[in-house]
């Protein structure tokens, strides 16, 4: 005898027999209806046809596509339906700014900017807040001189004028960042991806906030200056110290162009001679003791010699298949140049020995050594130490502390060119963050050689030439990683600027 079925067993039961014939039900109906839109029989046999032109392939862009694809800024409030569903054509490549320029307006308001990236800071590896060096680090410092180091690095406090979002120095993402060398007040440069150079000085009145915090009052923006000297990022700003008044540019539109404080007239220094040529240029550092001599390095691999009495003229040597992406000269002795490059190596050349003809004519290479992805960036020291930033998540410090020995075109060994010291340092930026390059005190009042570079949790971290870390800032109100981050020349001030264009500064 069966079982009885329970109720809900029978329904199901039920329930499949008459899908099936519902099922069957719509497939007769379906060939009848087939059958009756059927054309009838032709009468005769049909005409041979003729095979027809295929037709041209036309692409089919997909329904669904980024904010950026579509032309969208990624702003925080962005809502689904305000993104464009046809891509937008692509931005015109800016064309390289020729000759000299008046400019004028250096007084903006402050948030006249809006905002670019809110994914700024989001990128692969990072722990937004979480700190990895602390107050625990520097208690049990038992090195009485380091651990005095690393309080007074820790006494450093983010600017009380303004909360860092309320300081926008520059419209778009901040690509270079230096302090003008003057100590009685901290004025600040920073360029931008889109060629505009812009100024913050941190000595004008500062707001009085409210004591309630609940009370609503507009508190006035900062007064942030702007120029737009170039037409494509600039990748570095220079003050000579020898002559404050002029702002010295580099940017990726191949042009150096030095900007008057008094005037606020931008002068051309350098170019291409053919308007055609696009040789972006990376990096550029001064001689201290050939005040009229510029060094600049490019996205091709080359690095060029200026003097600036000769502004249509420029010596350029071939040093890498690939992109150098910053150097730096000895500050003692400029004739030796160390150069940073994607093809994953630290070079060191010497000037005084200049070998080769045409195309392979160049410096003589010293010595080299090579990390296990790119290196960024090399910056040496007053004391002689290279410090320098690489994909494989190192900082690498270099002491070439001997090289007043050196003699003109001396081979290095391998142990010379081998780290003194090695960091383990997070440097993945991803695509919206600027890259992370350390930066020397060009001059530090206090004696103590130290190196900035950003932190990707947002922090900045400050380094000596033995690798030991003295201090990490932070500060309410950093909402990005302040990528590009530098000392003041002489005094313990440092500033980081932010892909969203906003300024840290701690004094």
């Amino acid at each position: 005898m069966a079982p009885e079925l329970s109720s809900f067993e029978a329904r199901r039961r039920a329930n499949v027999v008459n899908n099936a014939k519902l099922l069957k039900d719509s497939a007769e109906v379906a060939a009848k209806m087939r059958k009756a839109a059927a054309p009838p029989p032709r009468a005769t046999a049909p005409k041979k046809r003729r095979a027809a032109e295929p037709a041209p392939r036309t692409r089919i862009m997909p329904t669904r596509q980024s904010a950026r694809l579509a032309g969208a800024g990624a702003e925080p409030n962005l809502k689904l339906e305000d993104i464009p569903t046809e891509l937008k054509p692509p931005e015109p490549k800016r064309i390289r700014t020729s000759g000299d320029l008046q400019l004028s307006n250096l007084q903006v308001e402050g948030q006249r900017w809006s905002s670019t990236n809110a994914l700024a800071s989001f990128v692969q590896g990072a722990q937004p807040g979480v700190r990895t060096f602390t107050e625990d680090d520097i208690k049990d410092t038992s090195d009485g001189k380091l651990k005095d180091l690393r309080k007074e690095m820790g006494d450093l406090t983010l600017y009380d004028g303004w909360v860092p979002n309320d300081i926008k120095i520059t419209p778009e993402r901040v690509y270079s960042l230096t302090f003008h060398p003057i100590q009685d007040k901290p004025i600040i440069l920073a360029g931008d991806k889109k060629g505009t150079l812009g100024f913050f000085d941190a000595s004008q009145e500062k707001p009085t906030y409210p004591e309630d915090d609940d009370e609503d009052v507009d508190i006035p923006l900062p007064q942030v200056g702007a120029f737009e000297v170039h037409s494509r990022t600039i990748t570095s700003i220079k003050v000579p110290m020898f002559d404050p008044n002029s702002v010295i540019t580099s940017s990726y539109d191949s042009s150096i162009r030095c900007l008057d404080l008094q005037s606020q007239v931008s002068t051309q220094l350098w170019q291409p001679d053919d308007d055609d040529i696009d040789m972006g240029i990376s990096c550029i550092d001064l001689s201290p003791e050939a005040k009229d001599t510029i060094l600049f390095s490019t996205l091709e691999g080359t690095l060029g010699r200026l003097d600036r009495r000769a502004k249509s003229k420029a010596e350029i040597w071939s040093l890498s298949d690939n992109k150098i992406g910053g150097f730096s000269l000895n500050p003692l002795l400029p004739h030796l140049i160390a150069t940073a490059s994607l093809d994953r190596t630290l070079k060191i050349w010497d000037l005084r020995m200049i070998k080769g003809k045409g195309d392979l004519r160049r410096p003589s290479l010293l010595g080299e050594h090579q990390s296990r992805l790119s290196v960024s960036h090399a910056s040496w020291s007053r004391g002689g130490h290279i410090a320098t930033s690489s994909y494989d998540d190192t900082v690498k410090v270099y002491d070439m502390t001997d090289a007043m020995k050196w003699k003109p075109g001396q081979d290095l060994s391998d142990k010379q060119m081998k780290p003194a010291h090695v960091i383990p340092h997070n440097n993945q930026t991803g695509r919206w963050v600027t890259i992370l390059k350390p930066q020397w005190q060009i001059n530090p009042a206090d004696g103590v050689e130290k190196f900035a570079i950003a932190n990707m949790n947002r922090f900045v971290d400050i380094y000596d030439s033995e690798g030991k870390q003295l201090g990490q800032l932070d500060g309410e109100g950093i909402t990005a990683v302040p990528a590009v981050a530098e000392f003041h020349p002489t005094l313990n001030w440092l500033a980081g600027g932010t892909s969203s264009g906003k300024l840290c500064l701690w004094m």
